[in-house]
């Protein structure tokens, strides 16, 4: 007989929202490539740096990524970075949808909220809490 409890299962909403935020980590990924893309092919570097820029969505993008995957693969904190990338992303989804790119706006809206419902949502909080919960710890039974 062990001392250790069963281990908590993954609820849905944590994979959704790690599905979300992995899908925003690939997009930035991929945001990456092309800029040093086109940095190798000889577009204007004067006005903005596109290595620099590759550089701070590496590493940005990277994180996100990770977080992600963390989310899918059951890890408790990919969700720390995953929250604080979807409330860095709200006032992004304003500045986009209120230039003039309403689509972009929405679709980046939807993904960033859905995301931020399923990190909030009750299943995802308890089993956030669960990781916490003292193993020799007396239940409010006793």
């Amino acid at each position: 007989m062990s001392n250790q409890s069963a281990p908590v299962p993954v609820p849905r909403s944590v994979r959704g929202a790690g599905a979300l935020v992995t899908l925003e980590g690939t997009v930035a990924m991929i945001f990456v490539i092309v800029l040093v893309v086109r940095g190798l092919a000889g577009a204007d570097q004067s006005v903005v740096s596109g290595y620099g820029t590759a550089a701070w969505f590496a590493i940005l993008g990277g994180a996100v990524l990770a977080s992600g995957i963390a989310l899918l693969l059951g890890h408790r904190w990919g969700r720390t970075i995953a929250l604080l990338a979807q409330l860095l992303l709200l006032p992004v989804t304003w500045y986009v949808f209120t230039s003039h790119q309403m689509l972009w706006g929405i679709l980046l809206g939807i993904v960033v909220l859905s995301a931020l419902v399923l990190l909030f949502s009750a299943s995802t909080s308890r089993w956030m809490a669960a990781g916490y919960a003292a193993p020799d710890a007396p239940s409010e039974d006793d």
